[in-house]
């Protein structure tokens, strides 16, 4: 029994800028600009870029609200402890926790649908039995160690980043595939291609979501209200860079009406820009997969361990074990939330709800800025702050976007 003079023991502060920034730019790159570039062209043409540039600029405003937000309450379950902060409400509070869990669990269960596929090509064992041993397999190590889980998850980032910049290497001697400059700036082209480039930002828009998990590791960084804001700028301009210079190869290489129609577009590019088959992609793609259900894995935990503090859950799932130092039954609640959905229902439904769910919470998580800073609550001396326009932008950009999102619905 744990003696008045002991402890509880604690998340561990183990995380720093660089793995910090590494992570974050593994869970936004993901499986996404794998696959969206071709959607994007499909939508925008050779105008893609365009439309992943205008997408990091609507993503950006909420960027940084959540990196002031991460400062002024470096916290566990973020989203959900901003939202407490700023409207009083434990019941929205609560709302917004299990909106975040929900959007990774179900992104979990997707894309561990996905991975099995894969594997059941290279290994001869029922599919069921598949997704047990791979959420199983992840779900051990984000018990083991949140270093443990960092590391992988970086040298898996660094194995994707690698893959896009083979693309970035083949493709780059064949950009004389775009048109000249100004063509492309010209008025008439730009007014001819509105419409497209405006789905194709929607659609790239949701390349970039991946940043806000960031927040929920907020207790196992160093210098937490220094190294957040930075981590989550550094992951929002590498990503774009990323995505601008991969988009601008893609269509330059492939035309963009070819792109929207292959299932592994970027593996496209390299076929056509070398001659040699691009079988090492479908290797990368599982990669990508294993860093999304791990990296959603520990966040899930981490809201759920968080949102025991402000009492909107079970006091149980706030305990840590003394020798990993991670939340074990958050994390065991985490992985048997997966594997269910994985294993028993459809999620074509769902993982079109995951949308809204993200998109509610980063519109929540402005209004919460908005609201504490027209309250006027203190910033601490050299605390990251932003001014009032950059969440009000981050609300109305937000709503735009889940706007677009529902008129996709109607007839």
């Amino acid at each position: 029994m744990r003696t008045e003079t002991e402890a509880a023991p604690t998340l561990r502060r183990s995380i720093g800028l660089i793995p910090l920034i590494l992570y974050g730019v593994g869970v936004t790159v993901g499986a996404g600009i794998y696959v969206l570039v071709g959607v994007t062209a499909g939508l925008a043409g050779t105008f893609a870029p365009l439309s992943f540039f205008l997408a990091a600029t609507i993503a950006a405003p909420s960027a940084f609200s959540f990196a002031e937000l991460s400062a002024r309450l470096p916290k566990s379950a973020g989203e959900a402890l901003y939202v407490l902060e700023a409207f009083r409400s434990p019941g929205l509070s609560q709302l917004t926790g299990l909106a975040v869990v929900f959007a990774g669990v179900v992104s979990s269960a997707t894309v561990t649908n996905g991975a099995a596929g894969y594997i059941e090509q290279i290994l001869d064992i029922p599919v069921w039995l598949t997704k047990i041993l791979f959420v199983g397999s992840l779900g051990l190590i984000a018990i083991w160690g949140v270093v443990q889980s960092v590391t992988l998850t970086v040298l898996l980032t660094l194995i994707e980043m690698a893959g896009l910049l083979v693309i970035l290497a083949v493709g780059t001697y064949d950009l004389g595939g775009l048109p000249p400059l100004p063509t492309l700036l010209h008025p008439d082209s730009l007014s001819l291609s509105a419409i497209g480039i405006i789905s194709g930002t929607f659609v790239a828009f949701f390349a970039f979501i991946g940043f806000e998990d960031l927040v929920n590791m907020a207790e196992e960084v160093h210098d937490p209200e220094r190294t957040m804001p930075r981590a989550i700028g550094w992951t929002l301009v590498i990503t774009t860079l990323l995505y601008l210079s991969v988009a601008t190869v893609a269509v330059s290489v492939v035309p963009p009406s070819v792109l929207a129609k292959s299932e592994a577009p970027l593996a496209l590019v390299f076929e056509h820009a070398t001659g040699h088959s691009a079988a090492f992609f479908a290797g990368i793609a599982v990669i990508a997969t294993v860093n999304t259900v791990l990296v959603q894995i520990v966040m899930a935990a981490r809201v759920l361990y968080g949102m025991v503090s402000s009492g909107t859950m079970p006091a149980i799932l706030g305990r840590i074990d003394s020798d990993t130092r991670t939340p074990v039954i958050a994390t065991l609640v985490a992985i048997a939330i997966v594997l269910t959905l994985a294993l028993a229902f459809p999620l074509a439904g769902l993982a079109r709800a995951t949308t809204f769910a993200a998109l509610s919470v980063f519109l929540l998580v402005n209004l919460a800025l908005i609201r504490i800073k027209l309250r006027g609550d203190p910033v601490a001396e050299g605390q990251f702050t932003v001014s009032l326009w950059v969440p009000l932008m981050g609300a109305i950009l937000t709503a735009a976007v889940l706007t677009f999102e529902l008129v996709q619905l109607l007839p």
